[in-house]
């Protein structure tokens, strides 16, 4: 089975997609697969500066914790995204993570599966249409890889409520069993 690294992008308490993402976690656990997963919440995470210098070095210049992520992300076979929908988009930490990847791009990465799960107030389908065309924007940089899916789950706004969503909690279960 695959090494499997889930990145939960809320800094929220009680956050409604860090709630979904330990479902996931389980049912890609039950799957057999070996996961870990990064929370950004206390992680110092600088914004790009645009040295491009990583380019020739495959590391960053700054010394925060993007480094460390960045090197996790680099050994995962399978990459999962949770992030909150904010304004139609990804979470801003969740983008910011992705810009400080960018010494990944000249590497030999190991990853090639990439997945979304996203949480928004508002239920609408098309609600995470932007999150993921941000993802796969950063995805179409790295040949090897591809989007695999997302799982969008709307109609849940307050801190915890994805505790009571059985529907919801079920969903993000079988999206982990479903991982490759």
């Amino acid at each position: 089975m695959s090494k499997v690294l889930v990145i939960s992008t809320s800094l929220r308490p009680k956050s409604n997609s860090e709630i979904l993402t330990k479902r996931l976690i389980a049912g890609a656990e039950d799957a057999g697969h070996e996961v870990e997963l990064i929370r950004l919440k206390g992680k110092d995470i600088h914004f790009c500066i645009g040295c491009l210098a990583c380019q020739k070095t495959q590391v960053c210049v700054q010394k925060d914790d993007a480094v460390e992520i960045a090197e996790k992300v680099k050994n995962a076979d399978t990459l999962v995204f949770s992030t909150p929908i904010y304004y139609y988009e990804m979470s801003g930490q969740m983008k910011t993570l992705l810009d400080r990847l960018n010494p990944l791009f000249p590497s030999d990465y190991q990853f090639r599966n990439i997945y979304m799960l996203s949480v928004a107030a508002e239920a609408d389908d098309e609600v995470p249409e932007k999150a993921i065309n941000g993802l796969q924007g950063w995805i179409d940089c790295f040949e090897k890889a591809e989007f695999c899916g997302s799982l969008f789950c709307g109609g849940i706004n307050d801190p915890g409520e994805a505790d009571g969503k059985k529907e919801a909690l079920e969903k993000a279960y079988q999206f982990g069993s479903s991982l490759r």
